[in-house]
């Protein structure tokens, strides 16, 4: 494991590393990343992704029944909605969860812990009567798969080299966002055709599932003698820790640049996709539930493009930066690919707006869905190399500062959702994108800071930053 201790860089983004910076590689380096042959290493990132999905397929199934769920239930789509943002709070919360506690027992436990819980979750989502249950059975839910992400983006960190990392994290979260993709059009059909309460059943029937292929499949990935994995010797030997302390990760000022950033991107993509049956659902006369969620397929198959080429992307750009510094490496390099979907991010949805306004009939619903797409694309341009950036710098505790941005960014997308509906209602759909767009413009110029100053921010408070090489 290589420490990176900071110091103050010149003007020059091309210049080294100051001294005060060094990098050191423990003769041990490479056996870590030499653990699993290249064919192992392929069916954990395939088992990880899948299990992944399960996340993006508990929200993305949930969205385009929300009318019929409102109708079932003696409700009103804006409360429906809530279960929306408390599934994100509770993503939130059992991500901190399952993050902290995999540095304790390893990787593969959390998901042998966490897949019953969602289980239990989607049954009684399945049978609720009330909104009450329905909240509540949804927060049990999303807390059960909330490790998907954080948990499996560190399980490739473990065995993956800086140089090959952004391209494996790519690829996971395109396998994972490809439920983006598919879980509107699989919840609008079941509604429509079948029931929103089958899918809940079939929900709780895919976490059984995936529960016996992890335990076939999965071998454990962390570095038990890194001294950042503490391996215990029995599941039943239980050590309290404090989920919440991973957040005080985000007192770096990288970290916390970071995840403003994605989070302002994701405020683009919650106000675009949440409120789609009132928007473009009620604009273009969609009312079939399978329609409105075929919608929902531009952004995720942007998403599922762009995720592996923007992690490549970033790799490559770790390597160019570096021979450009004659072998130095400086981790903001890779936030360099993120500059094109910070540009592609505010635009799509700016124009989104204005076409829902003043665009009618067929053409105005292809120029969206145009616009859907373009939003998928620079969302995973954002969202990749800030993800495999965040395993670089804190590769030690790398599921523990996905949790964390997790968290921080559930705080703020949780009340959006909230607030997208009540927003268009009282400002309009033109002025609520506009302000996304704002919103996502501020996200882009904290990337140019982090990349331009990325060494000195670094050097005002030190979290222990370490990339494993």
């Amino acid at each position: 494991m290589s420490s990176i201790v900071p110091a103050t860089m010149s003007s020059s983004e091309e210049s080294s590393l100051l001294e005060g910076d060094s990098i050191h590689v423990p003769d041990e380096s490479d056996s870590v990343y030499n653990r699993f042959s290249k064919t192992q290493k392929n069916v954990v990132v395939f088992t990880v992704s899948f299990a992944g999905l399960l996340p993006t397929f508990v929200t993305g199934t949930f969205v385009p029944s929300i009318p019929q769920i409102a109708h079932d239930l003696d409700s009103t789509g804006a409360a429906v909605s809530l279960a929306v943002s408390l599934s994100v709070f509770a993503n939130a919360i059992g991500g901190l969860v399952w993050a902290a506690y995999s540095s304790v027992y390893g990787r593969r436990p959390m998901y042998l812990w966490g897949m019953p819980i969602l289980c239990i979750g989607s049954f009684g989502v399945a049978i609720s009567t009330s909104l009450r249950w329905l909240l509540f059975w949804r927060f049990v839910q999303a807390f059960g798969c909330a490790g998907g992400v954080s948990v499996g983006a560190a399980a490739i960190g473990d065995i993956y080299r800086v140089e090959q990392r952004g391209t494996a994290i790519g690829t996971f979260f395109g396998a994972c966002l490809l439920g983006v993709a598919l879980s509107p059009i699989a919840g609008g059909t079941a509604a429509y055709y079948w029931s929103w309460r089958s899918l809940q059943w079939s929900l709780g029937l895919w976490g059984l599932l995936e529960m016996v292929f992890i335990y076939l499949f999965l071998p454990e990935t962390s570095h038990s003698h890194s001294g950042g994995i503490r391996q215990l010797t029995t599941p039943f030997n239980f050590v309290w820790i404090n989920p919440f302390s991973s957040i005080w990760l985000l007192r770096s000022p990288n970290i916390m640049a970071v995840t403003l950033a994605n989070t302002s991107a994701m405020v683009t993509e919650y106000g675009i996709l949440i409120p789609i049956a009132y928007t473009i659902g009620a604009r273009y006369h969609i009312s079939n539930e399978a329609l409105i969620g075929a919608c929902f397929l531009p952004s995720g198959i942007g998403n599922f493009i762009a995720s592996p080429i923007a992690g490549r992307l970033s790799d490559v750009m770790i390597e160019k930066w570096k021979a450009r510094r004659k072998g130095i490496r400086v981790p903001e390099d890779r936030l360099r690919a993120a500059l094109v979907g910070g540009l592609l991010v505010p635009l799509s949805v700016c124009l989104s707006g204005l076409i829902t306004m003043y665009i009618a009939g067929p053409s105005g619903l292809v120029l969206n869905l145009l616009c859907f797409f373009m939003n998928g694309i620079g969302m995973e341009f954002v969202l990749t190399p800030i993800g495999s950036y965040n395993v670089d710098v804190l590769q030690s505790r790398s599921a523990e500062v996905i949790a964390a941005v997790t968290a921080f960014r559930a705080i703020i997308l949780a009340p959006v959702t909230a607030a997208v509906l009540p927003s268009i209602e009282t400002l309009g759909l033109v002025a609520t994108n506009g302000i996304a767009t704002m919103i996502a413009i501020l996200g882009y110029g904290l990337i140019v800071l982090t990349i331009r100053y990325g060494d000195r921010m670094r050097a005002w408070v030190d979290v222990g930053y370490t990339v494993m090489d």
